[in-house]
């Protein structure tokens, strides 16, 4: 990536050779003038290769930016948040600002990525299967007259193999999609309408902390005189099987619960919940979009009937995904798509073999490094939540025993979510889902959990992956550290606290 400040310099040399030449054209001699020029034509030409430069982000643990006071301050002597003009009390969108300020730094750096939870890294691994598929091997996987249909179609055959491996599942079972949205999309509108179709099963079950597309979609079923239940959760984050058994009734068609929470990693018990569901007739679908190649999966011991499962999640390409339908028992769906009946015909349209091949060898890999990977992410996590929760006043959000290591959700109360965000732009970080992060209400996940609006305002999720280095967590923590502890300072609630007012007690006046 060409450096932002080289590029500058090089832009004030060329302007600063034209005003020379304009200035002295008087006086030079025509050849010497036709000389400058010439130069000046060949520094302004355009180059159509750019030059090659390091693009990963160094991280030196002891160059940590540290914020100073006089850095929240303008002219005026008024806070202003980091990288807006703006008073911090001016009605401004604090998201809107981040947006803008997420340039790349210094020498082609960018911020550390912290994000896992909201799409990873392709895997140079994934993109060197891909790359044969986007060039020379370009036949339509469904023509079946010639080579070009046949090779493209047996390594699309060889990538359901890898996924339905990862997943202990049949290949025949995993049906191809754009990704876990449409996987959800599909497993809960398909079955609730074809078996709603008799009138005697039109009960859906499911969890308030579910993701948006899963309560979407349930809300679209509840316009077509579906009735739902959207069952609580514990302040742990996870489901109370006593509660989900009382939801079930005879006309419920399917029961749909997460395994892994993107927002605060909490893994449901989902043995039990398949048990529970195939004593009772009901179809169990999972979206499993967090969790496969994150934690062990096994569709057949945890009697999962419809699993959805993203690409992007587990360092694959993204605008793929696939959801697994059981074959026996036999789970029967209507199709959202209709067309030329490919994928068992719950799926019509022509797969991109590029993407269906790097989906597939993200799950071989994920296969065969899960052991090796689950182990090195526990010990960053522990890393970082040690030194996260060293500092005073602040919690885990979910289970602190039954997480996905690589999602830690932190509250740092009396702190800003946002305002931390911006103190934090050179770290990647989210302060709840990727799909919800425009919207500034607090995290309904939170909120589901009991937490306050303040607490819930105040959470950043932090997330963990393959490619995470251990400085990498030591920078994190030192950066952390020093800006909430500055940013708490600025703040009057912080002062209250201190001197050991209980804020609850306090009642505030309304001007």
């Amino acid at each position: 990536m060409v450096n932002v400040a080289s590029s500058a310099l090089r832009q004030a040399s060329r302007l600063g050779l034209k005003q020379s030449l304009s200035s002295t054209s008087t006086r030079t001699s025509p050849a010497l003038s036709r000389v400058a020029s010439a130069a000046a034509t060949r520094a302004s030409r355009r180059g159509y290769v750019s030059q090659t430069k390091r693009d990963n982000a160094q991280v030196n643990v002891e160059t940590a930016i540290r914020l100073d006071k006089k850095d929240f301050m303008n002219d005026k002597a008024e806070l202003v948040m980091p990288g807006s003009g703006n008073p911090a009390n001016a009605t401004v969108s604090p998201m809107a600002e981040v947006l803008k300020e997420a340039t790349l730094m210094d020498e082609g750096q960018r911020p550390i990525y912290l994000d896992m939870q909201a799409t990873t890294p392709v895997d140079p691994r994934v993109l060197d299967a891909m790359l044969p598929y986007l060039t020379g091997v370009y036949g339509n996987p469904h023509s079946r007259t010639h080579a070009y249909g046949w090779e493209s179609e047996k390594a699309v055959e060889e990538a359901r193999e890898h996924i339905a491996k990862l997943i202990g599942a049949d290949p025949k079972e995993i049906i191809f999609t754009s990704g876990a949205t449409e996987s959800n999309n599909m497993s809960i509108k398909g079955v609730a309408r074809f078996f709603g179709r008799s009138g005697k099963k039109k009960h859906i079950v499911t969890t308030q902390t579910e993701h948006k597309c899963v309560l979407d979609s349930c809300r679209h079923l509840q316009d077509e005189g579906f009735e739902v239940t959207y069952l609580p959760v514990q302040n742990d984050g996870l489901v109370n099987m006593q509660e989900l058994e009382a939801a079930i009734r005879p006309e419920t068609a399917i029961v749909s619960i997460m395994s892994v929470n993107n927002e605060i990693g909490v893994i449901q018990p989902l043995e039990e919940i398949g048990k529970l569901c195939r004593s009772k007739k009901v179809f169990f679908h999972t979206d499993a979009a967090q969790a496969v190649g994150k934690i062990p999966m096994d569709v057949n011991a945890m009697n999962i009937d419809l699993m959805s499962i993203s690409s992007h999640k587990i360092y694959g390409p993204k605008g793929i995904g696939a959801c697994y339908v059981r074959r026996r028992p036999r789970v029967r769906l209507d199709p959202i798509i209709s067309g030329g009946g490919q994928e068992r015909g719950l799926r019509s349209g022509t797969l991109a073999p590029h993407l269906v091949v790097g989906f597939g060898e993200a799950c071989r890999i994920a296969y065969e490094e899960l052991p090796y990977d689950s182990k090195r992410i526990k010990y960053l996590s522990d890393r970082l939540m040690k030194g996260l929760l060293s500092l005073e006043h602040t919690t885990q959000n979910g289970a602190p025993d039954h997480f996905y290591p690589g999602c830690v959700n932190v509250s740092f109360a009396y702190v800003e979510g946002e305002s931390l965000l911006m103190a934090l732009k050179d770290i990647a970080l989210s302060s709840g889902s990727a799909c919800t992060s425009a919207s500034l209400e607090p995290s309904y996940v939170l909120r589901a959990l009991g937490n306050s609006d303040e607490s819930a305002h105040s959470s950043i999720r932090f997330g963990i992956g393959r490619f995470t280095t251990e400085a990498e967590i030591d920078y994190v923590l030192k950066a952390v550290q020093e800006r909430v502890t500055f940013l708490r300072e600025l703040s009057p609630l912080w002062e209250l606290v201190q001197e050991g007012i209980d804020l609850n007690t306090i009642e505030w006046s309304q001007h």
